[in-house]
């Protein structure tokens, strides 16, 4: 059994990539083979970072064995890969062993690894020797690492395997205490493990019972990681809970043992492997479900959904088609243009020139993004040509003929939202709006969000649910549905359809007391079961509360970086608020993050000139709650000529006393910085955000969350001692 972890350095501009005796990883694999080599070779590929193998990482073979054995001699996530091609260009284990001091056993594993790669590597388009290929893949070599190795397609690597009839075995692993057992798969099993399996169940006393139900396979998410987390296990363990409800056995395909998904009890038959197309379908050849359902586990299914349809699985619910209209941007926006519902100007562009041109003709700013990628994966706000062209270069991996970047008009100041809906392919329902408390520009998944909406009005909510509702029935979606808003000057525009779970999903269920994956379950299999439900009457409920949706960050595990949030996702986790009002609802998911607003005391306000104007509104209310109020030179002077009390508090760049003496002396309790344009600018407010989160002081990094905690702060002391009330009390009041 080994265990990998995930990290998400490329996530934060300027860390150093180090691992130490604080935690870094935002999650990790488990992996299970009959050898170390088949085990690590599993991980691997479950890590999600692109990888079907370890050689070839990045740059690495372009280096030398010194620059190689620099990079090993102090932990970082990429130590194993590098350790890899460090032994491919003849590094000893022994020297290997000295600069690492990871065990010698290993690393010869490692380096047998390498040799029979580099074997392989000599029959580069050419068919593979059986007694190769078996070899390969006792030793964990994926179908898609040997396709690339031979630079020929995965199919024939596949067929290649079936002809020869090299396939893989499932082994269990007992669970203590419990008659229950979960599955992985190994090409080390000598076409013995049927047999093995019997007699190891006649040991233990239980008795191989006949199973008529029929099966579906339930794809996880793979590892947590920035942009992927529990909420999609959330729906992947409703799932499984639905469907057992309705009569099927539940088969669960997962490689993360953090999760409820893969606990033994959560299914029926818990299969722990890598979500590959290689050892999904493996499981799928074996088990003959009725199908597979894709649209639980996040971006991870949805990336080989198509494959698999097209080895045979049926998949269930929204098909891989739709998926794919959905996530490319020229057929989607078509489609909007048919239906006549406006998107912010777009466009595509495979390379800088393309990008340029594409940019030139919407407009600066733009957002600029990859496509296919989960968590806001290198998006960006570009300002200009040289930062766009500077954006093409750094993140030029991403980017392809098939997969192209997407540049869109970036909607300044505009009021973000979102609406999850249940369709059954020809209606649709919206249970709930979700504002974003911060304004475009924050990562949906990074924002604050509220239920139900506070500044949209009720036409623009109208609007909302039409084109949700008529956009879901266009595409045709099975199951469930997210889509992403933007309200500017009053107008109502669509930035994205994603016909799959959201990470919303768990926090509408909760407020709204509607279980959002159980529906949608019984939607994808009415076909199969008979059931149907009728969306046409469902009406939303009227809630008379308010839930809060709050990001938790990793900042404090990373110092040397600036928290200021943008359009890439940075969060690791989530926290729900809920309360009678808006602003105490906000408060206590603040409170709830471990960011405790204080009721009194001082704040520090220092914004960029864009925001002046608005920081004069935050300001007066921290006035009338009695704060004391600091603001640096510019800051000062605009609050000053609107009649607002406040002390000036000089940059690191203009004397002392200064911000870093203030901080130091514990003499600001809340701060709100927005970032500013100019580089000295940015310098004293990077170094603002990074002091607050070292010295444990509450921060705001735009004014719309500035505005929202006042509110908290105001709503705390007109009710210090609110009732405690349980989920279920506050479900009691929906109507």
């Amino acid at each position: 059994v080994l265990k990998f972890a995930r990290w998400a350095f490329e996530k934060f501009a300027g860390i150093e990539d180090r691992l130490g005796t604080q935690m870094r990883a935002v999650g990790e694999v488990m992996s299970i083979g009959r050898t170390f080599k088949e085990a690590f070779q599993k991980a691997v590929r479950s890590l999600e970072i692109g990888r079907s193998g370890p050689g070839f990482a990045k740059d690495f073979n372009d280096l030398s064995v010194d620059e190689l054995l620099r990079i090993i001699a102090v932990p970082n996530s990429e130590r194993y890969f590098a350790i890899y091609e460090a032994l491919r260009k003849g590094a000893g284990t022994d020297k290997i062993y000295a600069v690492t001091k990871i065990k010698k056993y290993y690393l010869e594993q490692m380096r047998e690894l390498v040799e029979l790669e580099n074997e392989i590597l000599t029959y580069k388009k050419r068919v593979l020797p059986n007694d190769l290929l078996i070899r390969a893949k006792k030793d964990g070599f994926a179908d898609k690492y040997l396709s690339t190795l031979l630079d020929v397609p995965e199919e024939y690597i596949r067929l290649h395997r079936n002809v020869v009839g090299v396939k893989e075995e499932w082994d269990i692993v007992p669970v203590s205490g419990a008659e229950a057992e979960y599955y992985y798969s190994t090409y080390n099993g000598l076409g013995k493990l049927g047999r093995e399996l019997s007699d190891s169940r006649k040991k233990r006393g239980i008795c191989e019972k006949e199973d008529k139900r029929k099966k579906i396979v339930i794809l996880g998410g793979g590892p947590n990681r920035i942009g992927q987390g529990i909420e999609f296990d959330y729906c992947c363990v409703h799932t499984a809970l639905s469907l057992r409800e309705a009569g099927y056995k539940t088969i669960m395909i997962n490689c993360n043992p953090e999760t409820v998904s893969t606990d033994y009890d959560t299914s029926d038959k818990l299969y722990f492997e890598p979500l590959t197309v290689e050892d999904v379908l493996s499981v799928c050849e074996y088990e003959k479900p009725v199908g597979a359902i894709v649209q639980f586990g996040g971006q991870t299914p949805l990336n080989i959904a198509m494959e698999l349809k097209k080895a045979g699985v049926p998949i269930l619910g929204t098909t891989p088609e739709v998926i794919a209209l959905a996530e490319d941007r020229d057929l989607f926006r078509k489609m909007m243009d048919k239906m006549d519902i406006p998107m912010p100007e777009s466009g595509m562009a495979g390379n800088y020139e393309e990008a340029a041109t594409a940019a030139a003709g919407i407009g600066y700013p733009v957002m600029v993004r990859p496509s296919y990628v989960l968590g806001g994966r290198a998006m960006e706000v570009v300002f200009d040509s040289e930062q766009l062209k500077n954006y093409m270069s750094v993140n030029s991996r991403y980017i392809a003929k098939d997969a192209p970047v997407l540049i869109d008009r970036f909607l300044d100041n505009a009021i973000e939202c979102e609406a999850d809906a249940l369709s059954d392919g020809s209606t649709a329902f919206v249970p709930a709006i979700m504002e974003h408390i911060e304004y475009a520009g924050i990562h949906s998944g990074d924002s604050a969000c509220v239920i139900p909406t506070v500044n949209i009005t009720e036409q623009q909510a109208e609007t909302i649910r039409d084109y949700t509702r008529r956009i879901a029935e266009e595409l045709g979606v099975v199951g469930l549905m997210n889509i992403q808003y933007a309200i500017r000057l009053g107008k109502v525009y669509v930035l994205e359809a994603n016909p799959r779970a959201s990470r919303t999903v768990p926090l509408v269920s909760k407020i709204c007391n509607i279980n959002m994956a159980d529906i949608a379950v019984k939607l994808i299999m009415a076909e199969h079961t008979g059931v149907h439900i009728d969306l046409s009457d469902a009406t939303a409920p009227k809630i008379p509360y308010f839930g809060v949706k709050e990001a938790v960050f990793p900042f404090n595990m990373f110092p040397e970086v600036d928290p200021v949030l943008g359009p890439e996702m940075r969060s690791t986790g989530e926290v729900l608020g809920l309360s009678d009002s808006f602003g105490l609802a906000f408060y206590k998911a603040l409170e709830a993050g471990k960011s405790v607003l204080p009721l009194s005391g001082s704040v520090l306000i220092s914004v960029a000139e864009k925001d002046k104007e608005q920081a004069t509104n935050v300001a007066k209310r921290f006035e009338s709650l009695g704060f004391k109020i600091y603001a640096t030179k510019g800051t000062h002077e605009r609050l000053i000529s609107e009649g607002i009390k406040t002390e000036l508090i000089n940059k690191l760049h203009e004397g002392r006393p200064n911000i870093e003496d203030a901080i130091k002396n514990h003499r600001l309790d809340v701060i709100v910085n927005t970032p500013g344009g100019s580089r000295r600018s940015n310098f004293d407010g990077s170094y603002m955000r990074k002091s607050a989160i070292r010295y444990n002081i509450p921060y705001m990094t735009t004014l719309t969350a500035a505005l929202a905690g006042v509110k908290g702060i105001e709503e705390k002391k007109r009710t210090p001692a609110e009732n405690v009330r349980s989920l279920q009390e506050y479900h009691a009041n929906l109507k």
